[in-house]
């Protein structure tokens, strides 16, 4: 049974949602651990214990603590350990609010944390803009042949409808979403870094968006993609 690591818990983002979400996904399939303070928790031993990442986390400690999750002297664990944890043969999955890393909160941060948001802005491959409030949001897959979009038709969510841009030039669009208020904006797209893969999903804010058959989907095509041995 393959070991993933869950990470998740922040500001506007609680973890009950992710551990509510995950409920019988890949049984028999997969092992799910789940961590919210990363901060405290990660080390590099650890995480090499786990065949992929999903994380669902932005920039805050917890939900009960709004500091910098990345801290330059302080975590153990930042943005260019998990680009080497990829590189090195493991799958990195990032659903939603993993790409909440904004130029705002890194401005924000920047005497401080300046550097560690920037390079997990560069890790995930995007940076935020915003997103509208929650409305309904039509999904349909820009890529039928990718693997991580077999067998999604197009489905319609109410979620929060991410915006981001500045894509990495290594990344592989394979799903779009539209609404009235967000307009088209990429929704999922892929990266290979090294030896190992990285599925980045925009969507997932609430429980009933994790439960949509469609979402589950992806996430298990992600985590079957990321973890195939080249």
């Amino acid at each position: 049974m393959e070991q993933i690591l869950i990470l998740c818990d922040d500001w506007w983002h609680p973890a009950e949602v992710i551990e509510r979400g995950i409920c019988g996904l890949g049984k028999n399939e997969y092992q799910f651990d789940v961590v919210k303070a990363a901060k405290d928790i990660l080390t590099w031993d650890f995480i090499e214990q786990f065949q992929a990442i999903i994380c669902c986390k932005g920039n805050n400690v917890t939900a009960a603590n709004q500091q910098p999750w990345f801290e330059d002297g302080v975590h153990e664990i930042g943005p260019e350990d998990f680009f080497k944890y990829i590189e090195s043969g493991h799958g990195f999955i990032a659903v939603h609010s993993a790409c909440t890393f904004s130029e705002h909160s890194c401005k924000r941060q920047e005497e401080k944390f300046l550097n560690p948001c920037r390079k997990f802005q560069m890790l995930i491959g995007n940076h935020f803009i915003g997103h509208p409030a929650r409305c309904d949001i039509n999904v349909w897959v820009s890529d039928p042949l990718h693997p991580v979009a077999q067998g999604i038709d197009s489905f319609t969510v109410h979620d929060e409808h991410y915006q981001i841009t500045d894509l990495a030039p290594d990344a592989k669009p394979f799903l779009y979403s539209t609404s009235e208020s967000g307009g088209t904006q990429i929704a999922g797209y892929t990266r290979e870094l090294g030896k190992g893969r990285m599925s980045v999903i925009t969507l997932g804010h609430t429980v009933a968006v994790w439960e949509h058959p469609a979402f589950r989907k992806l996430i298990m095509n992600s985590l079957k993609w990321c973890l195939q041995k080249k």
